[in-house]
């Protein structure tokens, strides 16, 4: 993930200036452990400052508003008591070429400011502190002991310090070339190497920004340079340099990120805001998404390999139960020809009722006939009782595993991030598994109920008939509760977990036979079946689907169903 650098810092710290000064904090709101989000209003405007100290995401922009929920964090209750109703009247950098601002709020512009919000993007290190007038720390998102660090304890009532002085020389719009290219030319390596060990204040991606502007690579050996590249180059940083001194940025995105001077950019970003908040949320969630899955990928899998070994064991007693009525048979033909037994026999050959064919059947030497036969009885007794008990337990397990095989067939739908609604159905299929005790999770809030239209996957068939694809088990159960109508059609495949599939139709409307078989392609493709020829798909109207009472979610029933052919492989990329 990319880090934000001072370049990118700086670009946002001029344009909160140029655009949200003054401006009232009227709310502070702690969404997760490292983000906090602060509510600012101005004469003709209302936005959200996203400010965030995680470790691999620290950064400072407008965003989104957070979600709604309660707020119970600790820091965010400070802010918000100090912070609110103030006006925020400046934003400075703490010191040159630091990644700090310094937010400053005080009760109307003019006045000195009563409270600092340092904004400290450095990294792991990142953090925000809240200090006083006097500049001592009334709080921090992240508390620093004497044990931790010797060089900067961050407590409570300590003055605030800043951070440590880079130790790197500094760019400089006033040196010369020759000095800079010795500077930077002393220890020769790749040129991305030289000039982040030559000076503080760069970063990766503005180095390859840079390299590329002077079409060079930043795994360029110094060897390899020309004086011509030495002089593209210094004129980029000069470039560089005054961009950064008038604010004059060139936001846009990169194959691995976002670039601050995408100066030869086609079509650069409009919003550096909505740049920055995009690319962070994406990635936030990204990592989100694949550690959620994994960990729901594990969990499915052992609960579906201990319900298939307890099924495997409940079918060995069934058919261990069907040997009963032949164990009562050899029971009654012991009784029977009881008359034959001599004493030391250890079998008997006896004629079968029916066939009269010879049946051999094993005797302790130590019993009678009459006791070998009441053994037998007393075997064939407690087969048909565990019949009777096993098979209401196997049909249990069955429906178990029915269920979480639909469960890890959405589950497989959900492959990669691509948008925040796979996200969301990904915490939706956790939410349910929690809910149906088969996951625990600390953190576990059930959450606001969204439009079921949004979440749900959107499609129209080739003569643009809507489709709509439920993600997991609660929008299956929301394509039947709340968005299906009398008129449209609900598709699923036959006794293969897989997606609910509806196909939106007008009252009197009539899908054509290459719609229902699009439909049916779909239905399949988003099934456990989908690298399957030909899947057996069904169709119905919605009110002839039913939740049985007690049924798990995304469990339904059905009748007056028509048969197609589903084949996915037409609709593979």
């Amino acid at each position: 993930m990319q880090p934000v650098d001072f370049t990118t810092l700086m670009a946002v710290c001029h344009d909160l200036r140029a655009n949200w000064l003054p401006a009232r904090c009227e709310q502070v709101v702690q969404c997760d452990t490292t983000t906090i989000a602060i509510a600012l209003r101005t004469l003709d405007r209302r936005g959200w400052l996203t400010v965030s100290w995680h470790p691999q995401a620290a950064r400072l922009h407008l965003g989104e508003a957070p979600p709604k929920g309660p707020d119970t964090f600790t820091f965010s209750q400070q802010l918000k008591h100090q912070l609110n109703q103030l006006a925020l009247v400046a934003i400075a950098p703490v010191a040159p070429w630091e990644r700090a601002l310094d937010l400053q709020f005080g009760p109307r512009p003019g006045d000195p400011p009563q409270w600092h919000l340092y904004v400290e993007i450095m990294g792991k290190y990142s953090n925000v502190i809240l200090a006083n007038a006097q500049n001592h720390i009334v709080t921090a998102a992240h508390q620093v002991s004497d044990q931790q660090s010797r060089v900067r304890p961050i407590q409570t009532g300590d003055p605030y310090v800043l951070p440590p002085a880079m130790m790197n020389p500094l760019p400089n719009p006033q040196e010369t070339q020759a000095s800079w290219q010795d500077r930077v030319s002393l220890v020769p390596s790749t040129l991305k190497t030289m000039l982040m060990q030559s000076y503080g204040g760069l970063s990766s991606a503005l180095v390859a920004t840079l390299a590329g502007a002077a079409n060079l690579s930043p795994h360029q050996p110094a060897e390899e340079l020309t004086q011509a590249d030495w002089d593209r180059l210094f004129t980029v940083w000069q470039r560089w340099l005054m961009a950064l001194e008038k604010g004059q940025v060139f936001p846009g995105r990169t194959a691995t990120g976002y670039t601050m001077l995408d100066w030869d950019a086609l079509a650069p970003a409009d919003d550096l805001h909505g740049l920055l908040n995009h690319y962070y949320r994406d990635e936030l969630n990204r990592q989100q998404f694949d550690r959620l899955r994994n960990q729901l990928q594990q969990k499915l899998k052992g609960h579906l390999d201990k319900l298939g070994q307890k099924a495997d064991t409940f079918r060995q007693r069934l058919d261990q139960s069907a040997q009963a009525e032949a164990i009562r048979q050899q029971a009654d033909l012991l009784m029977t020809y009881s008359h034959q037994w001599q004493p030391g026999l250890t079998a008997m050959t006896l004629a079968d009722f029916e066939t009269g064919d010879p049946v051999t059947i094993p005797i302790d030497p130590d019993k009678t006939a009459i006791q070998q036969a009441q053994r037998l009885y007393k075997q064939h007794q407690k087969l048909k009782r565990a019949k009777d008990r096993v098979v209401p337990l196997l049909t249990e397990v069955e429906a178990e595993l029915t269920y979480l095989e639909q469960v890890e067939s959405a589950l497989g739908q959900l492959p990669s991030y691509d948008e925040p609604a796979d996200l969301d159905a990904l915490t939706d299929i956790r939410d349910e598994l929690v809910q149906q005790g088969y996951l625990t999770s600390t953190d576990y809030r059930p959450q606001e109920r969204r439009n079921p239209t949004e979440a749900l996957r959107h499609l129209q068939t080739p003569d643009g008939l809507t489709v709509l694809i439920g993600r997991n088990n609660r929008q299956n159960d929301l394509l039947i509760s709340t968005v299906a109508t009398d008129y449209d059609l609900w598709f699923h495949t036959q006794e293969i977990p897989g997606s609910h599939v509806l196909l939106r139709l007008g009252a009197g409307q009539v899908p054509s036979e290459a719609d229902l078989q699009w439909v049916a392609d779909v239905t399949a493709y988003f099934s456990r079946a989908r690298q399957s020829d030909q899947v057996p798909v069904i169709y119905t109207q919605p009110r002839h689907v039913y939740k049985p009472k007690g049924a798990r979610p995304g469990m339904v029933i059905y009748k007056h169903e028509t048969v197609l052919w589903g084949q996915p492989q037409r609709l593979r990329p």
